[in-house]
């Protein structure tokens, strides 16, 4: 019997062991060949959403000491979304030096991403150092300002007002590091300094 002969009365089989063939060849190229699985570091069920009332947080820094407090009468975090929302934010940002007392503020809403490291403070925003020392008390009034807590840095597009005692300053867009105290106005920048009292 030729070959022919025997292919053709075992066609079935032979097409079916070809195709067998042909799969687990394709299977094996897509293996080596393909990209590999992303890995999902995620352990456990997906978190669900949740709504706080009267809610606190603070947030460490590597050190382990507070890099900022907030607190809110209501705190939503939405399903799917890692980021707090919040409603009416009070807020202090420790002054990191021993005798200086800590930055507390106030804004409409917030916001504050999955880390930590972000913190948007939406609507008016209003904050407050008290008097230490020599130093007098000082006000900040401005509006939609982006903060990084972790590293006491603040930043506004808007217009800013900074009250120091009797000194006033104020302009349109601010830059402020509240480690080492330097504050940037970018543009139309009024400022109001009462002279020194003489010496008797």
């Amino acid at each position: 019997m030729s070959f022919r002969l025997w292919l053709r009365d075992r066609r079935l089989p032979a097409a079916t062991l070809v195709i067998a063939l042909a799969a687990g060849v394709s299977q094996l190229l897509l293996w080596w060949l393909g990209p590999t699985a992303r890995t999902n570091d995620f352990v456990g069920p997906p978190r669900s959403g949740y709504t706080l009332t009267n809610a606190k947080v603070i947030e460490y820094n590597l050190d382990g000491e507070p890099s900022f407090r907030l607190q809110a009468p209501h705190l939503e975090r939405r399903e799917g979304d890692d980021s707090l929302y919040l409603n009416s934010p009070t807020f202090q940002l420790p002054a990191k030096q021993a005798g200086v007392p800590d930055w507390q503020g106030e804004s409409l809403y917030g916001w504050v991403n999955k880390g930590g490291s972000l913190l948007k403070l939406q609507g008016p925003v209003f904050m407050h150092r008290p008097a230490f020392g020599t130093t007098p008390a000082a006000d900040m009034h401005t509006s939609d300002v982006t903060a990084w807590p972790k590293e006491n840095r603040l930043e506004t597009a808007a217009p800013a007002q900074i009250v120091q005692g009797a000194s006033t300053i104020s302009g349109v867009g601010m830059r402020a590091n509240l480690n080492n105290k330097h504050l940037e106005l970018l543009d139309d920048v009024h400022s109001t300094f009462m002279p020194a009292k003489p010496r008797r």
